[in-house]
């Protein structure tokens, strides 16, 4: 199942749960095994993974134990950029090109007069 903004948060926490529990085999550990390299209570890793509600610490120590800490950062990057900054940044920086691209260039051998400059 895939996990959107409108998916409840049941539904959120069985998925995780059922997520949890496959890369826990997947690994070919047993919950006892998984609960005891994450220092957690094997009952607290029975409910993570029944998906039920559970402390963020625990889902953390879990992770790490089973060598996915990095799925921590995908789930909330350092760097968050909203769509509109992204527009923003695009829009300047194509408006800097095409300024660079139509400026006449510039040279010390032009003849044109300006102001009180001698022809």
């Amino acid at each position: 199942m895939k996990i959107e903004e409108l998916t409840p948060v049941d539904s959120t926490l069985e998925e995780l749960g059922r997520r949890l529990a496959a890369c826990r085999k997947q690994q070919s550990l047993s919950q006892t095994a998984l609960a005891n390299s994450a220092g957690l209570g094997v009952a607290t890793l029975r409910r993570m993974e029944g998906g039920n509600d559970s402390q963020l610490g625990s889902w953390i120590k879990t992770l790490q134990a089973l060598g996915l800490a990095d799925a921590l950062d995908a789930m909330l990057p350092e760097q968050l950029r909203s769509p509109m900054a992204e527009a923003k940044a695009a829009r300047k920086q194509r408006g800097a090109r095409s300024r660079r691209a139509s400026a006449p260039p510039h040279s010390s051998a032009d003849s044109t007069p300006w102001g009180d400059q001698a022809p």
